[in-house]
């Protein structure tokens, strides 16, 4: 299960208004307009591992879905299973504690904490067990670069024990917040681009590929929150990030990545 660390983070209560505003929004928009596209048509039971207090798993019920959120943190279980059409269930993705044949599998979280690459290809395997054949697996990693990036538009990169941080992410992907510091991120896994398909072809998916989420208009917080308080704005941003979501080129210049298979 989580390590402790990783547990007491998440324990402050963060995830339930995380994604209400700024980039963590467009980070929501994106997700929501991404699984739009590949999940299948309701109805159909979907797996969401990691699924936090069911900030995606609501809106998927609502949509005609039936899901299940399988979390390690009691706190963010109880309060998904209290949303109209979700269960929950307290679990860990690299042991699901539910049956197979879902019609999609999400993992919007649980790679980011897993820092060994076993690890993760056993999350990628339960993920695949448990999907009907044809079925979709879409998991969301951490870019390796996000530290750096984000640190210098947050102003935080002037920081010594910040920065020394994002170096060691820079260097081999594990993040830990060594100074303990209440507004970094806890212990993880930052993935390059290349990787999190890797892993999906390594568990036996297929049609695998791999999308920016917030791309470069994620740093621009203030402009973000400009962009997103107008519909309209908001409509052309997200166009526009379909339309280049897939270039290799901006792949690392992204907090967030998603990447998508089948069975």
């Amino acid at each position: 299960m989580l390590t402790p660390e990783v547990l007491a983070y998440y324990e402050r209560g963060g995830e339930t208004d995380r994604l209400g505003e700024g980039s963590g929004r467009l980070e929501f928009l994106r997700t929501w307009d991404i699984l739009g596209r590949v999940l299948p048509a309701p109805p159909g039971r979907i797996i969401d591992v990691g699924g936090a207090t069911g900030v995606y798993a609501g809106p998927l019920a609502a949509a005609g879905y039936s899901v299940t959120v399988v979390d390690p943190v009691p706190a963010h279980v109880a309060a998904a299973a209290a949303l109209p059409g979700v269960s929950a269930v307290v679990g860990d993705a690299r042991a699901l504690p539910v049956a197979g044949d879902a019609d999609a599998v999400l993992m919007l979280g649980p790679l980011y904490h897993l820092t060994s690459a076993e690890d993760r290809l056993a999350a990628w395997r339960e993920a695949a067990r448990v999907v009907r054949p044809g079925g979709v697996v879409a998991g969301a990693t951490i870019s390796r670069f996000a530290s750096a990036l984000d640190g210098f538009a947050a102003g935080s990169f002037a920081d010594p024990a910040f920065r020394a941080m994002a170096v060691d992410d820079l260097a081999d992907g594990v993040h830990r917040n060594a100074a303990q510091h209440p507004n970094w991120f806890t212990t993880a896994y930052f993935h390059r681009p290349e990787e999190p398909a890797a892993e999906a072809r390594a568990a036996g998916l297929r049609e695998v590929r791999t999308v920016l989420v917030e791309g470069p208009f994620g740093l621009a917080v203030d402009r973000v929150r400009e962009w997103l308080a107008d519909p309209d704005l908001t409509a052309i941003l997200l166009d526009t990030l379909r339309r280049i979501e897939h270039e290799p080129s901006l792949l690392g210049a992204t907090a967030h990545l998603m990447t998508v298979g089948e069975r």
